[in-house]
């Protein structure tokens, strides 16, 4: 019995990266739940705070899915292909609906629309290379990039549940144009990488 108790632990921690990445992907739907425009004002405030909770909570399982799977040396062809899928859908996601609600409004439209665009841009490239087998490592430059949408968008949730405090939603716009700007560079340097190996 405890040998298949060690056996099917050894399993659940084996695909335990993979479960962490199918959660987010999961839990978008909820996080749009919470943030979607409520009748009372209260109870919308108290939606981008447990929203707040849930994008915090996910942002640590993106962290913890990669070190494990490295850590452990489980690193799938199932978990290289999901996390970024699973990265994109949640920023996606996250940028259309405080567009909607206009926590993201006026000229910083134009930030959020060159990070989706972007994301999109990238993605038909990674494609395009990994049909010729060749990959675009992750740079440093592209790292910083995903932590400044990370904590944009984390800060925009958060003034929406705490709008007294006039501070967050100024950190969470500055933040949204840096990673904007850091958008532009690596989106140039992954065409430049691809460009290479295009033929007209």
């Amino acid at each position: 019995m405890s040998a298949l108790n060690g056996c099917g632990t050894r399993i659940v921690v084996k695909f335990l990266p993979n479960i962490l990445t199918l959660s987010r992907i999961l839990a978008v739907p909820l996080l749009v739940a919470l943030l979607w425009p409520a009748e009372s004002v209260h109870a919308w405030r108290l939606g981008y705070l447990a929203a707040f909770g849930l994008y915090c909570l996910m942002g640590i399982t993106d962290y913890f899915d990669g070190y494990l799977a490295r850590a452990q040396g489980t690193v799938s062809k199932l978990g290289v292909f999901l996390d970024p899928i699973a990265d994109k859908i949640m920023i996606g996601a996250v940028i259309l609906i405080l567009c909607a609600n206009q926590n993201i409004n006026g000229v910083h439209i134009i930030a959020a629309l060159v990070i989706l665009l972007r994301e999109i841009a990238v993605s038909g490239l990674r494609e395009f290379l990994a049909g010729l087998r060749i990959s675009v490592p992750v740079s440093r430059l592209a790292k910083w990039k995903t932590a400044f949408q990370l904590v944009s968008l984390g800060a925009l949730i958060l003034a929406g549940g705490l709008p007294h405090i006039a501070f967050i939603q100024l950190a969470g716009l500055v933040t949204l144009w840096a990673a904007a700007l850091l958008t532009l560079l690596t989106g140039w340097d992954y065409l430049r990488a691809g460009l290479k190996h295009m033929t007209v």
